[in-house]
């Protein structure tokens, strides 16, 4: 039995996870309740007080008998998609046991509860479809958005809301209003990988129309008919979202997710100095890849005054990573943006970024050379390579074996020991894979991928002997639900520079090539909790230095905030339930925090 709140030295915190569990619900509203629900773990204290005995086999298992019995059921399933409609269904009747067998097996299981997979059950979404997860708001009712937002709560309820328009999803474009299916697997990813309370999350779709004319022709598509609503009205449409669901919840952070290229920058640099919020596919992907690169300067014995870094795709999460890591040099080198901007170069669809190209983004023009740098000189990768001889060669194109024999070749005749991310998803679209790179460059490469990648052997010991070198993932995984928790907990004004930067150290200080070259750049999601929790403790670090946390007594020993952390991180374990009477009971007892998945209305 878990030891009470009087035992845990932070167990009268509001998002204490020690003790019991107030309980109003009784007999089949209890057992369809997935927050509560414990299927055949009900105790038989819990059966007899709770009206259950009659509703459940008598024998009593265990949550690790639940696990093993639900592994064998979702091993059976022939497909990852219909894996993961299992596991869904599985989330809609007991919360629990879903984060348990994920957390249990989540090397396995994360390529099938988010990409590739959930990109696949969000093209489907329409044809999938069972029940509605979460809020959606169309830009044809804009007067409705307070009042659909207020259904889902108090002021109190709410911690951590994501929200998309649905444009940019996981690399296969719009998806319309299927992109409410990226929200619920950010925020299943939060609680999982960091322990974010999964009855106080809000998962939202913007739906603004789609281009996709797939969708438009589909008798079965569910979102808005027509084409994507742009400009001013656009905007006033983001703006009432943002303004209501700040009165509405005043304590959430808001996560921007897979908007697109034209937007995702600019919205998030509207709203980042007035409100909490952070946009993963800027930030996240930035912050991963910096905590890469930090840790692969440590094997090669350079600092980032050393970087030398070009990128190949300077779309959002191009620009992104180079935002990250300019801020970073910025910061370490004590110089001014503009001067830190000089160590990094951009290659997109016209070639290098120039001062001279006319398509630049706002977001883009601080990284273009100046064009008298590149007069007479081709503005290919190959090209760029040669005259910049970059110690980190980074792929966010989406364009597969770009990172040629040729110019990997290129860039190892300059470098001792390159660092090169190819970081496109899904795998088909890597700029090369870990395999080809590390036969190109002797084994000497340090490579991280954004999809996993089985380890490579090669004859590349000391001695010509074969060894095994593991590829790291970087999977923002390891950051974004590490800064989330840590904003959520000291419920940070604002998310600084200084509290990214803080996240990023946090990954790199528990990366394995510390300790041996051969091991992956950046720690796996199997230890991605302890990896959150370090994450979140540097974040609240940094935002009680800066002035942006507001929670009180805040622990000033790291231990202690490490324990005060891990006190407030959801478990999947199953918490003994005690009855209470309705009246006077929290919402959450009565069963009226929101729970992803678990509308009563079903298709």
């Amino acid at each position: 039995m878990m030891a009470s709140r009087d035992e845990s030295r932070f167990g009268s915190l509001p998002l204490s996870t020690s003790g019991p569990l107030e309980c109003a619900l009784k007999g089949t509203v209890l057992l369809n309740h997935p927050y509560f629900n414990k299927g055949s773990a009900f105790t038989y204290e819990e059966r007899r007080d709770f009206e259950l005995a009659g509703l459940l086999p008598p024998s009593i298992q265990t949550l690790d008998q639940q696990v093993q019995r639900a592994y064998e059921q979702y091993s059976a399933h022939p497909d990852d998609l219909s894996k993961n409609t299992f596991l869904t269904s599985m989330k809609e009747q007991n919360q629990v046991l879903y984060f348990r067998l994920l957390q249990d097996h989540l090397p396995e299981m994360y390529s099938v509860v988010y990409t590739p997979t959930e990109g696949d059950a969000i093209q489907n979404y329409s044809k999938i479809f069972r029940r509605p997860d979460g809020v959606f708001l169309n830009i044809n009712d804009a007067d409705r958005v307070h009042h659909d937002l207020s259904l889902w709560g108090t002021e109190d309820d709410i911690d951590y809301i994501v929200v998309t328009d649905g444009e940019e999803i996981l690399g296969i474009g719009d998806q319309g209003c299927g992109g409410i299916l990226i929200s619920v697997a950010k925020l299943s990813l939060t609680t999982i990988c960091a322990g974010v309370h999964p009855n106080r999350v809000l998962p939202v779709v913007l739906d603004c129309g789609t281009n996709n004319q797939d969708l438009l022709d589909d008798p079965l598509y569910l979102g808005l008919r027509q084409k994507r609503v742009t400009g001013q009205r656009y905007d006033d449409f983001v703006d009432t979202f943002v303004q209501a669901a700040r009165k509405l919840y005043p304590k959430a952070y808001i996560h921007f997710e897979d908007f697109g290229f034209g937007n995702a920058r600019r919205i998030l640099d509207k709203y980042r100095p007035e409100i909490p919020c952070f946009n993963d596919d800027v930030q996240g992907t930035g912050c991963v890849t910096l905590a890469a690169i930090f840790s692969g300067l440590h094997v090669t014995k350079q600092k980032l005054e050393d970087l030398r870094m070009v990128i190949f795709g300077a779309g959002t999460a191009g620009v992104g990573i180079a935002d990250q890591v300019r801020d970073a040099i910025a910061a370490q080198r004590g110089i001014n943006k503009e001067e830190a901007a000089k160590q990094i170069w951009l290659i997109d669809k016209p070639g290098l970024l120039t001062t001279e190209v006319e398509t630049l983004s706002t977001a883009q023009k601080p990284f273009a050379r100046p064009e008298d740098e590149w007069k007479g000189k081709e503005r290919d990768l190959l090209t760029v390579v040669k005259e910049v001889r970059p110690n980190v060669l980074i792929g966010t194109s989406t364009v597969p074996k770009a990172f040629a024999e040729n110019i990997v070749r290129e860039m190892a005749s300059h470098v001792e020991r390159p660092i090169i991310l190819p970081l496109s998803n899904p795998t088909r679209l890597h700029e090369a894979v870990p395999e080809d790179l590390l036969k190109w460059t002797d084994g000497k490469a340090l490579v991280a991928t954004g999809s996993p990648f089985k380890p490579v052997k090669g004859p590349w010991g000391r001695d010509g002997e074969e060894i095994k070198i593991e590829v790291a993932e970087c999977n923002n995984s390891v950051v974004f639900p590490g800064i989330g928790l840590g904003a959520v907990l000291c419920r940070a004004r604002l998310v600084t520079d200084k509290m990214l930067v803080a996240a990023v150290e946090g990954v790199a200080e528990l990366s394995p090539a510390l300790k041996d070259d051969t091991a992956p750049l950046l720690p796996g999601v199997e230890v991605v909790r302890s990896v959150s929790a370090r994450v979140a403790r540097k974040v609240i670090r940094t935002a009680v230095e800066e002035g942006v946390a507001t929670e009180q007594n805040i622990p000033e020993n790291d231990n202690d905030l490490d324990e005060w952390v891990k006190e407030q991180m959801w478990k999947p374990v199953y918490r003994r339930l005690k009855l209470v009477e309705k009246e006077g009971a929290t919402r959450e007892a009565k069963g009226e925090m929101l729970v992803v998945g678990s509308l009563s209305t079903r298709e």
